[in-house]
């Protein structure tokens, strides 16, 4: 982690002069009442909307000041400056305290308290500092992009006037009063209510002396006077392990990176023209700990055993399933309330950075599935936040989503985006990751989505098109892109809507990245047919070839796809055991050949065998039989093909990098087509047979003259195919196929897929 915090290096006091404690003060000051019976009262019934306006140090005459303060705890209370000590006054039986003391200039005092049960405890008042924000920096919150939501909102440690303690800043523009509540004033909203900055509707507190690790929320009262829930912080970057849902305090944020070479590098590649294969993972799920009670395993196990298990299976990135701070473990991360808060399921944020960091040591990159689309409705989180419909549309058909029962962003409300945007950025600049997969993104651009006619709202043009959220997503895209170099945008958009990833200069979103949904659900379709009948399908297989290369797409077979009855991705495939993992294997090759960045969830490069369950451990006993060790072969054997052969990756969304070859031998379920690179002679051919039956004498035009080697069979024997195959390669007769002047004679193995590279 970068540091987050900084040195507050101003205190605005109302008077002129920075000198304090000029003066000896005394006690000889006249006694007049200062202050109106009425704003006591409001502020011990934590009602007072401009505490600063009465508690602290004010002038009251010519070198007298009056000193305020909120203490129900305490029985006595003493003010004490360079050494000397006035008693307090209580002016309130709740607790108001006043004392009197002389001076020139505004005075800088501690207050020592009390209890009654007899003890003491010194501290600084935090009303006797200033604001360390400036206007600008408010203005400056509703620019989307800039960072300054993460460097001035939330929970802020540093130090002013040189005194260390935390800064706290939340938006909340609606509500009557605010104030921070926590371990360190029993939960009291009268001890600590805040200034609020009217021009931008944030409300700001300096606790001087407060540490790192305490629990705290926001006490808010909205603008009819009633209080709302207690609120975690939208900006905290810790959070309580849930059940338990308060925000907790964390300090400054440093972390002893290692990563600085990945860091300097990572820009330097086009990630268009790169080799991406991406193992998705849910951090709770992968693997648990049963003889202590199935716990989770932390980040630092999960850097010490997830992270070698991807390298060793050759996989470029691990993406992970949210990990923004979420209250409810079956929604997997989807219904996330701290955006800033990495989970403190596994660990403390600088666990997490350590994982970050491990992953970079062995050359992986980490992405993140992001969800700016949706929120939950639970009662400490983001709805109904300042007593208004403050992040999310008043409107249910335009702020609930139907299908999840989650709130739905406001885009169009400036701060919303910006504090989105800026989130974005967060994870990026700050834990060092390389990228964000951006879930449920058609729910974004549609007003629509999911309903029927009457349930939504049309826009200005009266189109279905959310316009503020396409706004939002192109100004986020250009933010993340302009300061974290090397990083990568993924959208999960499973509609036509054009240029997703085309940058937004021409019209498009922005994004790096696209999810092929068409892709998967075609080719899943076929796989799952009996093979006699796969002959009626054989367009799921072509089909995708139409517009491959209108996108920048990743082929996903994500988590989505084994759950909710679906079915692990072996079990969907057809036929006896075998032929189950002949078709997985198969599979798993014509993806890997087949155009596009790959992604593959946990589970299915070993072929589990039940659908995936977010409260149990993969079944990694499977590895003790010899037919899945051989599909976590193929997977393995596959990837480092792959990120070794630049004709498999490098013209990925080029069409001039794709060749048919043959594409309409339905009778057969015979699929084949070459790859180059942009060399020449950089020349992969791909060959699917996806029926049992093996085939002597298959003739393949290629488009140019030489030796093929067979690089890979998912029929080998050490996967637990049948060991069909051809020796190792095939040299080219010269012989016109496929309208091309040279052929390959092959043998095709049953549901087999082979990839042959140009030698020479």
């Amino acid at each position: 982690m970068t540091a987050i915090d900084e040195t507050f290096a101003r205190r605005a006091a109302p008077e002129a002069g920075t000198a304090r404690n000029a003066d000896v003060p005394g006690s000889g000051v006249a006694q007049t009442p200062s202050v109106h019976p009425d704003a006591i009262a409001a502020l011990m019934a934590a009602n007072h909307g401009d505490p600063f306006s009465v508690l602290g140090p004010h002038r009251v005459g010519p070198k007298a000041w009056e000193v305020r303060a909120v203490l129900p705890e305490a029985r006595a209370a003493t003010l004490v400056m360079d050494g000397r000590t006035v008693p307090f006054e209580k002016r309130h039986p709740d607790g108001f305290w006043v004392a009197r003391v002389e001076g020139e200039h505004r005075p800088l005092y501690e207050i020592e308290v009390e209890s009654w049960d007899g003890t003491k405890r010194r501290r600084y008042d935090p009303y006797g500092f200033g604001s360390s924000i400036e206007q600008y920096d408010v203005a400056t919150l509703r620019e989307v992009g800039t960072n300054l939501v993460y460097r001035m909102l939330g929970a802020q440690s540093g130090q002013l006037d040189g005194i260390d303690g935390f800064r706290f800043a939340v938006w909340a523009p609606n509500a009557r009063k605010v104030s921070v509540v926590g371990d360190f004033n029993d939960w009291d909203g009268r001890r600590h209510p805040m200034r609020l900055w009217q021009d931008g509707g944030i409300w700001e507190l300096f606790v001087p002396g407060l540490k790192a690790g305490v629990r705290y929320k926001f006490e808010i009262r909205g603008p009819d006077g009633a209080l709302v829930p207690l609120k975690a912080d939208p900006v905290a970057f810790a959070a309580q392990h849930p059940p338990e849902t308060a925000s907790v305090t964390h300090g400054s944020g440093e972390f002893d990176w290692r990563d600085s070479g990945w860091m300097s590098t990572r820009g330097a590649k086009d990630p268009r023209h790169a080799a991406i294969s991406v193992y998705e993972v849910h951090l709770g799920s992968w693997a648990r700990v049963p003889e202590e009670g199935n716990r989770y395993l932390t980040y630092r196990e999960l850097a010490e055993r997830l992270i070698p298990y991807v390298k060793d299976l050759g996989f470029t990135h691990i993406e992970m399933l949210p990990i923004t701070e979420f209250p409810f473990d079956g929604s997997w991360g989807y219904q996330p309330v701290s955006l800033f808060a990495p989970t403190s399921r596994f660990g403390t944020p600088e666990d997490f950075a350590a994982f970050v960091d491990a992953a970079h040591e062995a050359g992986i990159g980490v992405l993140l599935d992001w969800v700016p689309g949706h929120f939950p409705l639970d009662a400490h989180g983001l709805g109904q936040f300042d007593g208004t419909h403050l992040y999310e549309h008043a409107d249910p058909r335009q702020g609930f989503h139907q299908d999840w029962g989650t709130y739905i962003y406001n885009f169009g409300r400036t701060e919303v985006a910006t504090f989105l945007a800026a989130n974005a950025r967060f994870w990026l600049e700050h834990y060092h990751l390389d990228g964000l997969r951006v879930d449920a993104v058609a729910s974004m651009l549609y007003l629509d989505y999911s309903r029927r006619q009457g349930e939504w709202i049309p826009n200005r043009y009266g189109g279905n098109e959310n316009l503020d959220a396409i706004d939002f997503l192109r100004k986020t895209n250009e933010a993340t892109y302009s300061h974290a170099p090397g990083t990568i945008t993924v959208a999960e958009e499973s509609t036509s809507w054009p240029g997703v990833s085309h940058p937004t200069y021409t019209g498009g979103l922005g994004f790096g990245f696209k999810w092929n949904m068409g892709w998967m659900h075609d080719t899943l379709h076929f796989m799952q047919e009996n093979p006699i009948h796969r002959r009626y399908h054989h367009h799921n297989l072509t089909f995708g070839l139409l517009y491959a290369f209108s996108e920048n797409f990743i082929l996903p077979l994500s988590h989505d796809e084994v759950v909710h009855g679906k079915g692990s991705l072996l079990n969907k495939m057809p036929g006896d055991r075998w032929q189950k993992f002949a078709n997985l294997r198969a599979y798993f090759g014509f993806m890997w050949g087949h155009p596009g960045k790959k992604l593959l969830f946990m589970g299915g490069e070993f072929g589990q065998e039940r659908e995936w369950n977010h409260d149990t451990s993969l079944d990694w006993h499977h590895l003790d039989d010899p037919l899945h060790k051989g599909v976590k072969d193929v997977v393995r054997d596959l990837n480092r093909l792959y990120v070794s052969t630049p004709a498999l990756y490098s013209r990925d969304v080029e069409h001039t990098g794709f060749q048919w070859l043959v594409a309409d031998d339905q009778d057969n379920s015979v699929i084949a087509w070459a790859r180059k690179g942009a060399k020449p002679g950089e020349i992969a051919i791909v060959v699917s047979n996806f029926t049992p039956v093996p085939r002597e004498g298959y003739r393949i035009g290629v488009p140019q003259a030489g030796f093929y080697r067979e690089a890979f069979n998912s029929d080998a024997g050490v996967y637990g195919g049948s060991n069909v195959g051809n020796a190792g390669g095939r040299h080219t007769d010269d012989q016109a196929s496929h309208g091309q002047g040279q052929s390959l004679s092959l043998t095709l193995p049953p549901l087999a897929t082979m990839i042959f590279l140009l030698e020479g």
